[in-house]
């Protein structure tokens, strides 16, 4: 049996309680992503804001001994629906984000193919690649499920 390719690919939907237009507007706040995501460090966005050609930069602070510095170039953005990414640096890919009006508000779909390409993370993929694949599925719901606090916590702050 050959080992498992260092790759992590993802996709899964995720509803939020909000319509599309304003979960765009919370996406639009990158200054606000590091309050929101303790292992989100050093964030900077070159181009302003979230559209077609901006690069976020940031360090990647998981659960585990390592960190990852990414630069992810956003290809393609749609208001209020897609966002397409390259990544590039520790993790090496593409990324998508699709958002349409659904029942509860918003159905967020998320997509991602990306290489490890740290060796340390490349040999824990040969000998624990399904630990690594829960852990990482793991991060992602807690992080879409504070992201919907946050959300939802922000709306109810807004004035009527």
């Amino acid at each position: 049996m050959s080992p498992a390719a260092p790759v992590v690919e993802y996709r899964r939907e995720f509803d939020f309680p909000i319509t599309p237009a304003e979960m765009w507007a919370a996406i639009q706040d990158a200054d606000a992503f590091e309050s929101w995501w303790p292992w989100l460090r050093d964030l900077t966005i070159e181009g302003g804001s979230v559209r077609t050609g901006a690069v976020l930069r940031g360090v990647v602070v998981p659960p585990l001994p390592y960190r990852m510095r990414l630069e992810i170039d956003l290809v393609r953005c749609r208001r209020p629906s897609l966002i397409d990414a390259r990544v590039h640096g520790d993790l090496e890919g593409d990324a998508h984000l699709r958002l349409r009006r659904a029942a509860s508000g918003t159905r967020a779909e998320v997509a991602w193919r990306l290489e490890m390409m740290q060796r340390p993370m490349r040999i824990a993929n040969m000998v624990a690649h399904p630990l690594l694949v829960r852990a990482h599925d793991a991060v992602v719901e807690m992080t879409v499920s504070g992201f919907r606090r946050q959300l939802v916590a922000a709306l109810r702050e807004q004035p009527d």
